[in-house]
C-alpha cells in the first residue's frame, strides 16, 4: 500500500513539473475528473429511471440543490415540485 502511494505521488510530481502546475492543482483536476465521471454514470441511470435523486445524492455525497443545478447545466429535464400550497381562505 505504501509503495503504491509513493508511486502515485511520484507520478503526480512528474506531471506537475511537466505541466507547470502545482501538485494541489493536479490533485484538484483529478478530483474534478473522477467526480464528473461518476456524475455522468449516475445521470444515465437517472435518465433511464433506474436511480432516484435521493440515491444519487447519497452516492455522490452532494445536496439535492447541487444535483438539480447539474441537471440544469446539462439541459436534462426533470419535474419540479411546488412545495408552497395555495391555501383557500374559508369565509
Amino acid at each position: 500500500m505504501k509503495t503504491n502511494l509513493i508511486n502515485v505521488r511520484k507520478e503526480v510530481e512528474s506531471y506537475a513539473s511537466q505541466s507547470k502546475l502545482t501538485e494541489l492543482e493536479v490533485v484538484e483536476k483529478l478530483k474534478d475528473y473522477y467526480f464528473n465521471k461518476k456524475v455522468n454514470e449516475n445521470l444515465t441511470l437517472y435518465k433511464k429511471g433506474k436511480k432516484k435523486v435521493s440515491e444519487i445524492n447519497r452516492d455522490l455525497k452532494i445536496s439535492s440543490r447541487r444535483f438539480y443545478a447539474i441537471l440544469d447545466k446539462k439541459n436534462i429535464s426533470y419535474t419540479k415540485y411546488n412545495k408552497s400550497k395555495n391555501k383557500e381562505q374559508v369565509e
